[in-house]
Parts: C-alpha cells; structure tokens; sequence
C-alpha cells in the first residue's frame, strides 16, 4: 500500500475522534471516505497531513512510519491537501497563493514551470485570473485554486476534503471531471465527499465512518448499489 492506517486513535481532549481507523490506499487508486457530518472523515484527512496527533496506532507512507514527521516534511514526501473550506490566501494574487503551493521546491524553476503548466491546463479558469486576489474568486475558482495549490507540490497523494461543498450542480460535476483527470495522470487521491453518490461513482473503492469507526469497505461501485448504503448516505438517488 501507498498509504496505510492500522488502528488509529485520535482524541480531541478527552473525545475520542477515532477509535481504531485502518484502512490503505494504494497507487494510482482514488478512494473515498464516506460518512455522515462527524463520523471523522476530515480528522482522518489531518492526521494523515500530520495536523492531528495520533493517540495510538500507525500512519505509514510506503512502508514509512509517520509518527512525529511535521506537516511541512509529509508536503515533502510527496502528500497534500486541499482542505475543507478551501484554506486559500485571500489576500494573495491566484498566482501568489500557487507559488505558496511550491515552496518546497525552492529554486527548481523547472519544476515549478512545469507543474504551473499542469495546473493551469486543468484549470484554464485560473490562468485569466492569475492576477486576481484569491478572495475575490467565486466558490468554484477558490476550490480550482485549493486543488491547484495542492498540486503545486506534485504531490503523490492528494487528499482532498469536501471538492464540491457549496458549488452549483454544474461546477460540482467540473471539479469532479477534473479530479478524475489528474487521477489519470498519475496522482493518488484519497477523497472525502458528502455527494456519496458523486464520490463512488469515481473512486475504485471505498470506506464507511460511522463515529469514529469504520463500518463497511468495498469496492465503490458495490456500496453504490447497496441498498442500506443508498437509504443511509445517497437519499436513494444514484442517479447521474
């Protein structure tokens, strides 16, 4: 596996948030988190990012224990994040908040050309608006901007954490032809998703929370025909 969780344990004060998570993902996969508001989808997310310390158990990136590895050395390793909310620099120009996505690579302009290519060729929204302060962008360019930020770091797994929040329908099925795209072009994607539908529709695979615990795994497309998965998360619509 690429990535892998066993047993995990993450506590906010004395709340349990996770309560003994495993699960992997592995090249070239997406896979998805599924679950209702609190289950523990984003802490899931942070712990992996190094943002959540964990209580008990093992984060390990090919084979790599984690445990104690700041935030910005995972960035280097080859993970990131584009964050619930979108986490932009509102203040900061589109391409300000991208050449923040590549501080790691320092003064490799190669690299950076290259992927600032990448990036504005999934995303042709950004390039005209690459002078434009981040805050002044629609709910969708933010998001275009959260995941191009992330993948500034050419990263080799991208965790991303609620894609589609508060987007109209039309741009939640962009983002999603997008995440599927730079999947296809090599990255790893671990997704967190409240559009279950939408989210095992893409993945190969898939993960149910429940408080703290992880209740079912399958393959994706088996959940999106299951009948209780449907009751409990789709609202019984798998409609496209």
């Amino acid at each position: 596996m690429l990535l892998e969780l066993h047993d995990v344990h993450v506590h906010y004060g004395k709340v349990e948030a996770l309560k003994g998570i495993s699960l992997g993902v592995d090249h070239g996969e997406i896979v998805t988190l599924i679950g209702a508001n609190g289950a523990g989808k984003t802490t899931t997310l942070k712990t992996i990012s190094g943002l959540r310390p964990v209580t008990s158990g093992t984060v390990s990136f090919e084979g790599q224990d984690l445990a104690g590895v700041p935030a910005h050395e995972l960035v280097a390793l080859g993970i990131a994040q584009a964050p619930e909310g979108r986490g932009i620099f509102p203040g900061m120009s589109v391409m300000e908040n991208l050449e923040m996505g590549a501080y790691r690579r320092g003064g490799a302009k190669a690299a950076f050309a290259r992927n600032l290519a990448r990036v504005l060729e999934l995303f042709p929204r950004l390039r005209e608006r690459r002078s434009q302060p981040g805050g002044t962008l629609s709910g969708g360019e933010q998001q275009m901007l959260a995941i191009g930020r992330a993948l500034m770091t050419e990263p080799r797994v991208l965790l991303l954490d609620e894609p589609s929040m508060g987007l109209a329908p039309k741009l939640v099925a962009q983002i999603f032809a997008i995440v599927e795209e730079i999947n296809r072009q090599g990255t790893t994607i671990l997704l967190v998703e409240q559009n279950a539908a939408q989210a095992l529709r893409r993945a190969q695979r898939a993960y149910v929370l429940e408080t703290g615990r992880v209740v079912r795994d399958a393959p994706a497309a088996q959940l999106l025909d299951d009948e209780s998965v449907k009751a409990a998360y789709l609202g019984g619509d798998v409609g496209t």
